[in-house]
């Protein structure tokens, strides 16, 4: 049956199906495998016959079964994009030198959205026919923008009534929160999504703030949202930085003392601030991985010694690697998440593929923009933007992933490329996104298959929490 492989560490071969199952051989059996002469008693054998990896008949029902596998792995394309992102303002009252959006002062004028563009981007959304959508506010700061969000929640409710089932987030640094945001968030159910990136060391290098220590009021107000929301309407995100690098396991440590259940490692992306500040605060490839294989063995003991911890990225991809479900990450999306699954609305009404083609678009490039909350939803999503995505954002079809052996799991990301390289469809071998997912991948298999039954399990325990273990994590809503 169609295979892909690779050669892993050992003297083995990884090898994959389009449906994304697997299979780990010696080489010596995947030798005989290929030529035709593996012993039908053997044990490698039966494995690979159940895995779909080889059959004597050309059957219609296991030609079923790996379809229904497929159309499983691809169901986040059925209803168009689920998550919707609104931008109410660009005003800010930090400035993170990892920041990936171009934003404004924090009283400067002409950067907020209005209410007649806000309506109109929430009957797009409404158009989308998907019945369950999440609505999710960014900025900037969208909390100095509190009395348009607060409004935009309240309309969304009333023109959704029993037709689509609405999630509200709101990404906020929290250093404005006060008692009448907790009270709304409370009352109408929005999940508060916010930053931490690790103790105060780190934390208040990455995300200085005027006055106060940035690190104490995100500490403060987090503790305030779990105790008026409960632990699973709040959760944190960190980005790491060359700051981060040596602090591992202080970054882990912080978010479990604020009783944090996941973490999500994310590196630097090149986009707004973040690509002005590379020099001072970015770092290559092979430091990152080595960061993030450093700090998930560490979660992996925080786990084996009995506290339920999980590392965000690796359990997208172990979900992604061990089941046939969607994970609706947009990133690792093929065909691309990049207008299949998510659109942004900005603040002044262009309307984006994604917060990256908006990032651009700030930096001067409107390449992917879509058009504005004034056109119809289908010219924006069957226009021409959205033809050159689709041409460019399928990782099967593309050179270097057709014949990758992790690309079951993986996903195209055009717009990075674009911005990296200056080419939708990428060049592979220097592609730092690839480089990166390559290593991650490699480390994720090698846990899988040649650790302990305990590492094992604590890997799968990541991808079924319980209500109770783990609250939802920001990467849930992506």
């Amino acid at each position: 049956m169609p295979l892909r492989f690779g050669h892993i560490a050992g003297d083995r071969v990884l090898l994959t199906s389009p449906s994304g199952e697997y299979a780990v051989l010696p080489r010596t059996k995947f030798e005989d495998f290929i030529c035709g002469r593996l012993d039908h008693e053997s044990p490698e054998y039966f494995d690979l016959k159940a895995r779909h990896f080889l059959t004597h008949t050309s059957s219609a029902t296991l030609l079923r079964v790996l379809a229904s596998q497929i159309r499983t792995k691809k169901e986040f394309l059925r209803g168009g994009p689920k998550l919707h992102i609104f931008v109410p303002t660009l005003r800010c009252n930090q400035s993170c030198g990892y920041c990936q959006a171009s934003r404004a002062n924090a009283d400067a004028v002409g950067f907020d959205m209005t209410k007649t563009v806000a309506s109109r981007a929430i009957d797009l959304m409404l158009s989308s026919p998907s019945p369950a959508v999440t609505m999710e506010f960014q900025g900037g700061e969208p909390l100095l923008a509190f009395d348009l969000v607060r409004w935009m929640v309240t309309e969304t409710k009333k023109r959704a009534a029993d037709s689509k089932t609405v999630s509200y987030v709101i990404c906020t640094s929290l250093n404005l929160l006060n008692d009448e945001h907790l009270s709304f968030f409370k009352e109408e159910g929005v999940f508060v999504s916010t930053s931490l990136d690790g103790p105060a060391a780190v934390h208040d290098k990455n995300r200085p703030l005027a006055g106060p220590s940035s690190h104490s009021a995100a500490v403060r107000n987090i503790r305030r949202c779990q105790e008026a929301l409960g632990e699973d309407r709040v959760s944190a995100l960190m980005t790491t930085t060359r700051h981060s690098l040596s602090k591992g396991k202080e970054i882990v440590d912080e978010y479990i003392r604020l009783g944090q259940r996941s973490i999500f490692l994310r590196e630097l992306n090149p986009y707004g601030y973040a690509a002005k500040t590379t020099k001072s605060i970015g770092y290559t490839v092979p430091e990152f991985i080595r960061f993030y294989r450093e700090t998930l063995n560490y979660i992996i003991d925080i786990n084996r010694k009995g506290t339920f911890f999980a590392e965000g990225y690796a359990s997208i991809l172990i979900k992604k690697i061990i089941t046939p479900f969607g994970v609706g990450f947009v990133d690792l999306q093929s065909p691309t998440g990049e207008g299949f699954g998510v659109v942004l609305y900005n603040h002044d009404g262009a309307v984006y593929a994604s917060d990256e083609a908006r990032m651009l678009a700030e930096m001067g490039d409107r390449t992917f923009q879509l058009g504005t909350v004034n056109d119809r939803y289908l010219d924006l999503f069957l226009g021409e933007t959205m033809q050159q995505l689709a041409a460019a954002g399928c990782a099967e079809a593309l050179p270097g992933c057709a014949d990758c052996v992790y690309v079951p799991y993986c996903g195209a990301d055009p717009i990075r490329h674009y911005r990296t390289q200056a080419d939708l469809i990428g060049h592979r071998p220097t592609s730092s996104f690839c480089n990166k997912q390559t290593e991650i991948f490699k480390l994720l298999f090698e846990l899988l298959n040649d650790s302990s039954q305990e590492v094992v399990n604590i890997l799968v325990s990541w991808i079924v929490p319980t209500r109770r273990q783990m609250p939802k994590p920001s990467w849930q809503f992506q």
